[in-house]
């Protein structure tokens, strides 16, 4: 938790308590479901919801914004982001049901009321989103194949709406397609811990054609 009060002083004490309930919620639940890697449980906060954040970092969401967080299984990046930004609405999409009854459950003990949850496929998802989140769910080029039919043409960010990734390592070759439009943030320069040495976050904008919003 201490890590998330540094980079984030700013927190009221209700995002206070519900980051700190986060460890005992995904112990809980990770000893039923394994959505985390039980050796990694306790490094929670450091490559988890810190990680998440890293989206924060990049771009602050104007209240109103709507989020879909593409493959959350246990809410990565979309939870941590929802306590962040309450005033954001946030669509967690999985196609593992049991990874989104956790996220769900994890939601809701912590009271957030600017989180939806959907079981399915993100090629079923036919909404509309300012952005699509996603934490290395699938290869730059697939994820903007199957998510630019969700994205809205109406801007309200500093950012054009697009897709944002958490991704590691080397991202040459899947920005390449993209390299003209695409932004890449290193969370080094954010972030002090070692585990943030090769993250990144990842942005690439999604020009759609207006046509009617519902």
């Amino acid at each position: 938790m201490n890590e998330i009060l540094n980079y984030f002083p700013g927190l009221s004490e209700c995002q206070i308590r519900q980051f700190e309930a986060l460890q005992d919620l995904y112990a809980d639940w990770n000893a039923k479901i394994n959505v985390i890697s039980r050796k990694d449980i306790g490094n929670l906060y450091e490559h988890h919801v810190l990680h998440s954040l890293g989206i924060a970092k990049v771009i602050r969401f104007r209240e109103g914004t709507r989020v879909m967080d593409l493959g959350t299984g246990g809410g990565f990046p979309g939870i941590p982001l929802a306590i962040l930004f309450p005033e954001v609405q946030f669509l967690l999409l999985d196609s593992i049901g049991k990874k989104i009854k956790v996220a769900g459950e994890v939601a809701k003990a912590i009271g957030l009321q600017n989180v939806s949850l959907l079981h399915a496929r993100a090629e079923e998802e036919k909404r509309l989103f300012d952005f699509v989140v996603s934490r290395a769910v699938m290869p730059l080029g697939d994820l903007v194949k199957i998510c630019r039919k969700n994205i809205s043409t109406r801007q309200q960010n500093s950012l054009p709406n697009g897709i944002i990734c958490l991704k590691g390592g080397e991202v040459g070759s899947e920005i390449q397609p993209f390299r003209h439009e695409a932004m890449t943030w290193e969370l080094k320069d954010y972030f002090t811990e070692e585990f943030f040495e090769t993250k990144k976050v990842v942005y690439v904008p999604i020009h759609n054609k207006p046509k009617q919003e519902s």
